[in-house]
């Protein structure tokens, strides 16, 4: 296939998938139970005055495809109203909750997948050793394993008894450090919270790993190849591991959908500043414009991290290139 138009194709999908995320986005908040004007007041308020000034500051006063028109203008400008538990811009509170995350998340995503990938190697090139037991084993426990469960046991064990990691937060409350002494209490702070993260997805990855592992050992290509006498790494890293990368890169990408929940449920265990753990907070509060903002957030990562994992394998997969 044409790179061009491969490269083209997936872009324009991208595209028209983040029209569609953003209109069901704007659909969800309209589809709610009851009047939305009233659920944008807090509990109590029913003063017909205050519904009606609420009903013309969302544009809900308005026809249905006229409120559609308001909304992907304010969409397109980056204008998502204000927040009703903070009572600032929504923009200025998920701001500056997205880095937070992408880091918690980045450094768990990758931890998982490096670690994961190397154990199912290892456990599927030697099959029914050792290793490939004990591993396994340990894998499927960590895939069962309760984020929140490991999250408590964690704080337990390393942050209440040994003490060797903060409890949660980011950084000391009322502490203010700069330099070096800043980011050592950063990567403190980051520790148990990404660790946390990371296993959900250790054992997975390793499973995947060690199943794609045995299977291309029995293709033609890699039976050529020791035939030849080529020595065991050289058969291992040239020929069984990059065809075996592709099961475990596209579970990677798909569970990037699922990134936000994991984020969630760790950010909320540790008191992380990120946005799982405002998607939650705004949904204690019922801080509607922050949910709309954060879920359409979440879904351009999303989409725009499935590009990425299509335009990886034009480059892996062969396949695709013909």
């Amino acid at each position: 296939m044409n790179k061009r138009r491969y490269f083209i194709r997936k872009l324009l999908n991208a595209v028209l998938t983040i029209v569609l995320v953003a209109s069901f986005n704007f659909a969800l908040f309209r589809i709610l139970p009851g009047d939305p004007a009233r659920l944008l007041l807090p509990k109590g308020k029913t003063d017909p005055a205050v519904i009606e000034r609420q009903r013309k500051t969302f544009n809900l006063d308005k026809p249905m495809w006229q409120q559609f028109v308001f909304y992907w203008r304010d969409t397109i400008r980056g204008e998502f109203g204000m927040s009703f538990a903070e009572k600032r811009p929504v923009t200025e509170v998920v701001a500056e909750r997205i880095w937070p995350t992408v880091l918690l998340v980045g450094v768990g995503t990758v931890f998982a997948t490096i670690l994961g990938m190397i154990m199912g190697v290892f456990a599927g090139w030697r099959r029914n050793g050792t290793f490939d037991v004990a591993s396994t084993n340990l894998g499927m426990i960590l895939y069962a394993m309760p984020t929140f469960w490991f999250g408590l046991l964690m704080i337990m064990l390393f942050a209440t008894k040994l003490r060797w990691f903060p409890t949660g937060r980011m950084a000391e409350p009322g502490v203010e450090l700069q330099g070096f002494a800043a980011f050592q209490s950063m990567l403190k702070h980051l520790f148990l919270p990404a660790f946390t993260f990371a296993i959900a997805y250790v054992g997975e990855y390793h499973l995947i790993m060690r199943s794609s592992i045995t299977g291309v050992m029995k293709e033609d290509y890699a039976l050529t190849a020791r035939a030849k006498g080529l020595s065991e790494n050289a058969v291992l890293w040239r020929h069984v591991v990059p065809n075996a990368l592709l099961p475990t890169v596209t579970v990677v990408m798909m569970n990037l959908g699922f990134v936000m929940s994991g984020a969630i449920l760790s950010e909320s265990v540790f008191n992380w500043p990120g946005l799982g753990l405002l998607s939650y907070e705004s949904m204690q509060k019922r801080d509607y414009p922050v949910m709309q903002a954060v879920f359409l957030v979440a879904s351009i990562a999303v989409i725009i991290a499935n590009l990425i994992a299509d335009i990886t394998y034009y480059y892996l997969d062969p396949r695709v290139q013909a």
